[in-house]
């Protein structure tokens, strides 16, 4: 849309109390941490076996990441096509140690992850990290659940490597580094014990957060799921498990908007948290009957979430992206996810959410049904575009012509 209908949308917007400029100059300070593996199918950089864990990468879209070089361009490319400042969410998998030799993941360091820094930092990017446990021949059954010993504390040792990478990254870049901490155990069938598993659960994550690190820099979080593929009758890491936990150690739940009942929903927790911890992190996804991790849409769950984050206040919820699509353009489905989630912020920060508010206290929940409804065909796209056009990206009907150029130039030739 042209300048002239931005004019025309913020005097629309006006006309209901509503600065447009004061809401881009906010969504210009919400960074949203964007998942690098949607480049390559959550790969990694290990060569190892495939993805597994209770997860999986469907499709075979042409072009996939297969190097640390191919990825940081592509992540570039994206970039280049999102407005506002953000930062990149790693997984262990990706560490690019010196001379390509493979570090076991227990034996990781700061400096495997050296190119990530120089990478972050001459794009002004913070990082944010996750232990890596999937995809390895010692999670086959269990990992900081484990029944045997060693196999528990090779985890137990990973996710200690790891808080010693995130610190790194925080010291490295000058801002915190959320870790967040999800792992695929459970059960395919009915349980005989469901108390066992969670105990040795608890007592990786005590040991683990007995590790010396600065608690102001690396922010500890946990990530709950309701099943996965081989897991679908009982998984250790439960909602209640992780809520619990986080709130005795004084870390972060964070909460997957696919990891839950299909009608249960992240827009309706993110309150409910806030009342009792100071800040909630947030992977925000698509779930699709399960949890398929498909590319975020404008939907209602996302713009709901979206109006939760604005009203807490956005300093008070770290959010990050997290789904991975193989059967589309991984340039297109990250850009598609990332502006998406975008528009959802903006939408929240041009409702009336004060007038909202007053019409809910005096219940007149007729008046507040109207308001919320009318402002679903308001001008937004003319107030997106303008917003994309000051931070020199394309705006909404031309970023596709780029994506298309990197696939013909680019993409087509990794075979």
């Amino acid at each position: 849309m042209s300048e002239n209908a931005y004019m025309l949308a913020k005097n629309y917007y006006a006309g209901f109390g509503i600065d447009t400029e004061a809401a881009m100059d906010e969504l210009e300070n919400i960074s949203i941490s964007m998942h690098c593996w949607q480049g390559d199918d959550v790969q990694g950089f290990e060569n190892s076996d495939a993805l597994s864990g209770g997860i999986q990468a469907t499709g075979s879209y042409l072009g996939k990441a297969r190097n640390p070089q191919e990825l940081m361009a592509d992540i570039d490319k994206v970039l280049s096509l999102i407005p506002g400042k953000h930062r990149i969410n790693l997984h262990a998998i990706y560490a690019i140690p010196e001379n390509g030799k493979v570090v076991e993941r227990n034996k990781l360091r700061p400096e495997d992850f050296s190119a990530w820094v120089e990478f972050a930092r001459e794009r002004g990017l913070g990082i944010d990290f996750n232990p890596t446990l999937f995809s390895h021949p010692l999670s086959k059954e269990a990992t900081l659940s484990s029944e045997k010993e060693d196999i528990r504390h090779f985890w137990v040792e990973h996710v200690q490597a790891c808080l010693k990478i995130s610190e790194y990254f925080a010291n490295e870049l000058n801002t915190y580094c959320c870790m967040n901490i999800w792992i695929p155990d459970g059960f395919k069938n009915i349980p005989a014990d469901r108390s066992a598993p969670r105990a040795r659960l608890k007592k990786s994550l005590d040991e683990i957060l007995a590790t010396k690190y600065d608690r102001s820099k690396v922010k500890v979080c946990v990530e709950s799921k309701v099943f996965g593929i081989g897991m679908e009758s009982y998984t250790v890491g439960s909602h209640e498990f992780y809520m619990n936990y986080a709130a005795k150690n004084g870390i972060l739940c964070l909460l997957d908007n696919g990891h839950y009942h299909p009608q249960e929903y992240v827009s309706d927790k993110i309150s409910s948290m806030l009342l009792f911890s100071d800040q909630v992190a947030l992977h925000v996804t698509r779930p699709v009957r399960w949890d398929s991790d498909h590319v975020i849409s404008l939907d209602d769950e996302t713009k709901a979430i979206a109006n939760e984050i604005v009203r807490a206040g956005a300093e008070r919820v770290l959010i990050a992206t997290d789904y991975f699509d193989a059967s589309i353009n991984r340039i297109a489905a990250w850009v598609i996810g990332m502006r998406n989630l975008q528009k959802a912020l903006l939408s929240a920060l041009l409702f009336p959410q004060k007038e909202a508010g007053k019409l809910q206290e005096e219940r007149n929940f007729t008046k507040l049904f109207a308001l919320q409804e009318s402002f679903k065909t308001y001008p937004i796209g003319a107030v997106w575009d303008e917003f994309c056009r000051r931070n020199n990206v394309p705006v909404e009907n031309e970023w596709f012509n780029e994506v298309e150029k990197y696939e013909n130039t680019v993409l087509s030739k990794r075979v």
